[in-house]
């Protein structure tokens, strides 16, 4: 049997009465902390489920080290409250695979119920791609630490970006793998682990000359979904989904799982969970919001996936911020006040502009620097920390004329993936916050977050201008504000 006493990846948790307390928000685009109070390091990471424990494994990365960092282990047991548990596989000086100048990419882990041990499996490579390997290391405790076994081709195969699943009816595993970005390979692997998962013992199905990667597996009762990216490197792009009755097929053709031109709202595919509650289940999308600028601080986008089996569709919901209960498996958006563009002040160079996919037919642009500002008025606060969502639009895929980096819409162009914003609450210039507004695309609304504690009481005011992101001193136009209450 391959059932273990846990059920894992593409995963599902079954919690009974007595399971953990209702979780806090999940802010999407946020910086998360953990219970020190750092950043949450754990990139193209994965969840595992211990004894009613949610684990997250994930690529560790500080600047001037942004691969090879090792593998980080996190704790929570309601998916918003997380603590570090260090690192879970160290790099080893010298090692051939898990040096700090190795590639140690898309960690996963799996129990093994019949060695008695937790397997952690990732893409194993050099710096220049040229081993593409799966890693194989293993440990007595959940937490690590994992100790290296082997890096080994899958069945003969190359292997890019990594992915596992395991099937809840059966408790089998499987790893998911892109065979190479050469004209031999574009393919994705499904394959069956062996009885202790310390290998792959046969290939299920093999998605075809789609050339796409970062894939993710989620079940329901009556299908499989699989998610995957297309390779745009750290560029955001559309995932796109299959269906199947059956792992072995056949699978559909693929569609894109969110609104178009949204690059599924700034981020990649890399792994799914199913929690299943006493009052219901939920399906969540964990993707990656690459920053090329500053891998360290790149940030998760978690969402609700809605599932329809009998239309045979799947949809990841864009969310600002949403209350997930683990104990009854249900979820519900959190509603905010909003404040518009249309009714701020402006000054300098910033100005209202017509715009009829804005809030009200108007966007804000224009915000440079500090001379040139727009601020929102008349905002209600509690005195404690609140989630306030700046909506915007970033065109700098249109191209800026002489400016570096070009457009992606001209051949030979790049994106610059981001414009920064400086943000100041009650005209408190000693402390301002940093805004980052990832590309969207023409008439293109998204949505980043801030924690911002406003004053008790309707008079507080957001002046939003624009910082350097390297080129130039410019935010994004602005749409809107939306100001959620404080966490209970």
């Amino acid at each position: 049997m391959f059932y273990s006493k846990l059920w894992v990846s593409g995963g599902l948790l079954l919690l009974g009465a007595a399971a953990v307390a209702q979780a806090k928000y999940i802010v999407p685009g946020a910086r998360w902390r953990d219970t020190d109070g750092n950043l949450v390091n754990a990139h193209a990471g994965s969840i595992l489920v211990d004894n009613g424990t949610f684990w997250w494994f994930g690529e560790y990365k500080i600047e001037g080290q942004e691969e090879g960092g090792g593998v980080s282990v996190y704790s929570s047991e309601d998916l918003a409250t997380w603590t570090h548990h260090g690192l879970a596989l160290e790099p080893v000086e010298g090692h051939r695979y898990i040096s700090p100048s190795s590639i140690i990419q898309r960690p996963k882990v799996v129990y093994s119920e019949p060695t008695g041990q937790y397997h952690m499996w990732w893409h194993a490579d050099n710096s220049s791609y040229g081993l593409l390997l799966q890693g194989l290391a293993t440990a007595d405790t959940v937490a690590g630490p994992y100790t290296f076994v082997d890096a080994t081709a899958p069945l003969g195969n190359w292997s890019q970006d990594f992915g596992m699943f395991t099937d809840y009816k059966d408790g089998r595993s499987y790893a998911l793998y892109s065979n190479g970005d050469s004209v031999r390979g574009r393919d994705v692997y499904l394959t069956s682990y062996n009885e202790e998962v310390t290998g792959l013992d046969a290939v299920v199905h093999r998605f075809d000359k789609f050339d796409l990667e970062a894939p993710t597996i989620i079940q329901t009762d009556k299908s499989y979904y699989a998610l995957m990216s297309h390779k745009t490197g750290y560029r955001p792009n559309n995932v796109v989904a299959f269906r199947a009755d059956s792992l072995s097929g056949p699978w559909s053709q693929p569609w894109i799982v969110s609104p178009l031109n949204t690059r599924t709202f700034n981020s990649q595919s890399g792994f799914t969970l199913r929690i299943t509650g006493c009052k219901g289940t939920t399906y969540l999308y964990l993707g990656d919001q690459w920053d090329s600028n500053s891998l360290w601080e790149s940030r998760y986008i978690w969402l609700p996936i809605n599932i329809d089996d009998n239309k045979k569709t799947l949809a990841v919901e864009w969310h600002d911020v949403y209350d997930l209960n683990v104990k009854t498996g249900s979820w519900r958006p959190v509603e905010g006040k909003e404040y518009h563009g249309k009714d701020a002040t402006t000054s300098g160079n910033a100005f209202k502009q017509e715009a009829n996919f804005a809030s009200g037919g108007v966007i804000v642009t224009g915000i440079e620097g500090n001379d040139s500002t727009v601020t929102f008025s008349g905002i209600e606060g509690t005195g404690k920390p609140q989630w306030v969502s700046f909506h915007y639009q970033n065109t700098d895929d249109m191209g800026f004329g002489d400016q570096p980096g070009g457009s992606p819409d001209r051949i030979g162009g790049s994106w610059q993936l981001r414009r920064v914003s400086s943000v100041v609450v009650n005209g408190n210039t000693e402390s301002v916050e940093t805004l980052y507004q990832r590309d969207t695309h023409k008439g293109i609304v998204l949505s980043t977050p801030l924690q911002l504690t406003l004053e008790e009481g309707s008079n507080n005011t957001i002046t939003v201008g624009g910082l350097f992101n390297g080129f130039y001193y410019k935010g994004a136009d602005l749409d809107k504000i939306v100001v959620y209450p404080p966490e209970s």
